[in-house]
């Protein structure tokens, strides 16, 4: 297993536990089914057992764990249920941010044109971890352009599961050169404070998910559970009109 190193002005430890341990689940450094151990884990980052046993309640709270009484703690699989519930909240909240974003003047359009600039850098690359980092920043910049930075932190924990699924697309069943070009058309439209085109860019892009959900779920059949009976891959529709 490997984990990032514990960043000595980075905060409480259990935070930073938590978050090093979310990234190694989101990218599949630490697989669904994989066992955990608080004596190995406080070991790597050389903390005591308290800290990492508050990261393992907090991450079984957000479904990427399950502690397993008398037996330890495992790695949960990828709900498939849990990813399109965290669409739906995520689609209600960032739909409703881009719509702020547009109504405001304090727009950052040059963090904006950077992150598209290093998103198709990481995409031409196609440096996965990058451009996952990169998304990230892209629409907490339009959080924080709406004065909605906090509704931002709201949902981290709700799109936990959705993570883990972004990812593993990530450069085959999605194309990054798509997603750039999706973000390009939420960030015209926020620019254009056009809320209306803004808020049906961001829908079409977190509506993606739901194309290649299918098929990462009948590929990788070790990595969820409840999957629907009789799924099938979700053909790819053309881009809507508000993505141009």
């Amino acid at each position: 297993m490997s984990v990032v190193a514990l960043d000595p002005g980075g905060g409480p430890i259990a935070a930073q536990v938590v978050r090093a341990l979310r990234h190694a689940i989101v990218t599949m450094r630490l697989r669904p089914g994989e066992m955990l151990s608080e004596q190995e884990i406080a070991g790597r980052f050389g903390v005591s057992r308290s800290p990492v046993r508050e990261a393992f309640i907090k991450l079984s709270e957000v479904g990427l764990v399950r502690v397993l009484p008398q037996r330890g703690t495992r790695v949960a699989p990828i709900s498939y249920a849990a990813v399109e519930d965290a669409r739906f909240v995520r689609e209600a909240v960032e739909t409703a941010i881009v719509r702020e974003a547009s109504a405001r003047r304090a727009i950052p359009r040059e963090a904006l044109a950077d992150n598209l600039g290093r998103q198709r850098a990481a995409a031409r690359a196609r440096d996965g971890a990058a451009f996952f980092a990169l998304d990230e920043e892209f629409h907490r910049l339009l959080a924080e352009a709406a004065g909605r930075a906090s509704a931002f932190k709201v949902i981290e924990d709700v799109k936990a599961q959705m993570d883990r699924v972004r990812y593993l697309a990530m450069p085959g069943a999605t194309s990054m050169g798509m997603l750039v070009e999706q973000h390009g058309a939420i960030a015209r439209a926020v620019t254009a404070l056009d809320p209306d085109r803004a808020a049906a860019a961001m829908r079409a892009h977190l509506s993606e998910i739901l194309q290649s959900l299918p098929a990462l779920a009948l590929a990788h059949p070790d990595l969820f559970e409840a999957v629907p009976a009789g799924l099938v891959p979700t053909e790819r529709p053309a881009l809507e009109d508000a993505t141009s």
